[in-house]
């Protein structure tokens, strides 16, 4: 089984997909750690963040265990790891060289430790329309920029990382308007949507598990 979980930063994607995977034993794939692993390599290099060969060199190079090894820097999800992955995923020829990684895990999916897994949950932007159109649930989640920036700041906070609220509003809202001028961000056609502006995730999950169950139990 494929689910995709495709919506806008910080509208409780991630939160959802891993409890997912751990309760249905799917692998799980955060497609927007392609975007922060290149982005990364960016910083750590030191090259300009508007530099599209750069980026796209390192895209066409990037495999899922240098994203995983990546992920273990400290700047991965910090606000200038954020600011680096708005900038490169950007980038049409970056999107491009990373679809293809994406898109292949669905036809084998595996666990962190390699070992095969019966299916998977995505958990990213244009997972449902452009990745895995054929994904057999596709849900769209999302919240207002307001809500979104604050859990956002709040993430910085409890992490000790120098954040300000006005300007994670700001990052979210600029994020959005490059996220929806782009072909295929909508959200697919038949996408199941959750607004978690005023739901708890327990809430959430608990809907969104009643819709897979029911799906299951029809096959």
């Amino acid at each position: 089984m494929i689910i995709t979980i495709d919506g806008p930063a910080a509208a409780g994607k991630g939160t959802l997909a891993a409890s997912l995977a751990k309760k249905y034993n799917l692998a799980y794939f955060d497609t927007g750690m392609v975007y922060r692993a290149v982005g990364l390599e960016m910083l750590l290099n030191g090259y300009d963040l508007s530099d599209n060969k750069k980026a796209e060199a390192f895209a066409e190079n990037l495999t899922f265990p240098k994203m995983m090894e990546l992920s273990k820097n400290p700047e991965f999800r910090s606000l200038n790891g954020s600011r680096a992955a708005s900038a490169v995923a950007a980038m049409p020829k970056v999107r491009e060289a990373l679809l293809q990684m994406q898109q292949n895990f669905s036809h084998n999916p595996v666990f962190a430790d390699g070992s095969k897994a019966d299916g998977a949950i995505y958990d990213g932007r244009d997972t449902g329309t452009v990745i895995c159109p054929h994904a057999d649930i596709k849900f769209f989640v999302t919240a207002s920029p307001e809500v979104r920036a604050m859990r956002r700041f709040k993430e910085y906070q409890e992490k000790g990382q120098a954040a300000n609220y006005e300007e994670v509003l700001e990052q979210t809202i600029a994020r959005d308007k490059n996220d929806y001028a782009r072909a295929g961000s909508q959200p697919a056609a038949d996408a199941i949507h959750f607004d978690t502006s005023d739901l708890s995730i327990d809430e959430v999950f608990n809907q969104v598990c009643a819709i897979i169950e029911k799906k299951q139990a029809a096959v």
